[in-house]
């Protein structure tokens, strides 16, 4: 009776082992590999999140990294910047991407030290759907501000008239269209505004995922729906990173900066919007360049950031992590200017490498 119960035991031991082998041979899984480290073939996976205000020059570096570094594969979600955020502390993904810095809430239930890596510099700009308006529309940041705030319906407004006196602007109600979801180009546009407008700042204020006035205006997910609602609704504007309103061939305002001039969105605008604050920017990177000095700087104007936990709690994916944002931060620049984005700034560049090479798992540096 014994021997056969030692018999049982020993066949339902193996049973066990042949399911458990049996199991990851279906899943594809290595034993003693854990989920998401390696994808299928070997090659290494990583997730990231966030911010669509970068999506056209993130998708450009994952394309050109991979063929460079072909065992290693990136998936980028442009989920918006309020998403990755949430997607990184949440370790969902394995770097989150934002316009808006992490707030310092955010930072203290992290966990462990984020790093904010700035990438690239890019404008938020105002793109319309006018008929017969040929020469850019001229906008301070009060009237857009009273455009968003319901106080300026029509675009043939004194106050828009005032500033375009040589443009024939349409009897024609104006159709503000916004981000409904948490989004870091919200976040700058409305830092933007809290600056140059009190009633702004009064009302709505700066946010990622501002509460809109009731009534005015519709929302869109992403920058792409932004885009593609203001191109396809005639009297419509919208806010946008410069690139999707450059693809889609439509126009962009002049708008006015702290020194009074109505200044265009260009490369050259916002690397002067960035060039005055760096030498002043803070230890951890985290910095707004909205409304900034200088004549020729475009008001509207950010970086925008890879975040990434400091302390990597794996080494093999710590280090393809670090290997893309050096790349990117490096060679990676110079896609920048095809896509309208403005490089970072040399001095800049050197911080981000000191960022980087502080990046660790199990108290090793990654970066030899």
């Amino acid at each position: 009776m014994n021997g056969t119960m030692f018999r049982s035991q020993n066949l339902i031991a193996l049973f066990l082992i042949a399911s458990v082998i049996l199991s990851f041979g279906c899943s594809g899984q290595k034993l003693g590999e854990g989920p998401g480290t390696t994808a299928p073939g070997g090659s290494l996976q990583l997730q990231g999140s966030g911010a669509s205000f970068p999506k056209p020059i993130y998708e450009k570096w994952v394309s050109e990294f991979g063929k460079a570094n072909p065992n290693i594969r990136i998936d980028y979600q442009a989920t918006g910047s309020g998403a990755g955020q949430k997607a990184l502390l949440a370790k969902t993904a394995d770097f989150g991407a934002s316009d808006d810095p992490m707030s310092d809430e955010d930072l203290k239930s992290a966990g462990g030290e984020v790093l904010h890596i700035p990438t690239v510099l890019g404008a938020v700009v105002l793109t319309y759907n006018l008929e017969g308006v040929k020469e850019p529309l001229k906008l301070t940041g009060q009237t857009i501000s009273d455009i968003y705030l319901g106080n300026i319906k029509k675009w043939n407004d004194e106050r828009l008239k005032k500033d375009n006196p040589n443009l024939t602007l349409p009897d024609a109600d104006i159709l503000p269209v916004y981000r409904a979801d948490s989004s870091g180009t919200s976040a700058v546009f409305t830092d933007f505004l809290s600056k140059t407008s009190p009633d702004w700042k009064t009302k709505v204020g700066m946010n990622k995922q501002p509460s809109w006035i009731t009534g005015v205006g519709v929302g869109a997910k992403g920058n792409d729906g932004v885009m593609g609602q203001v191109k396809q609704t005639p009297n419509a504007i919208g806010y946008v990173e410069l690139t999707f309103a450059k693809a889609n061939s439509l126009p962009t305002a002049l708008v006015k900066n702290k020194a009074g001039q109505f200044v265009e969105a260009s490369l050259e605008s916002v690397a002067a919007a960035a060039a005055g604050s760096v030498a002043s920017m803070p230890d951890d990177l985290r910095t707004q360049i909205t409304d900034a000095d200088g004549a020729a700087a475009y008001p509207i104007a950010s970086y925008t950031y890879i975040l990434v936990y400091k302390e990597q709690a794996d080494a093999a994916k710590g280090k393809a992590i670090v290997d893309f944002l050096w790349w990117a931060t490096h060679e990676g620049e110079k896609f920048a200017k095809d896509l309208h984005y403005a490089p970072l700034p040399a001095e800049v560049v050197k911080k981000v490498e000191s960022k980087i090479n502080s990046m660790t798992a199990g108290g090793k540096a990654l970066r030899q």
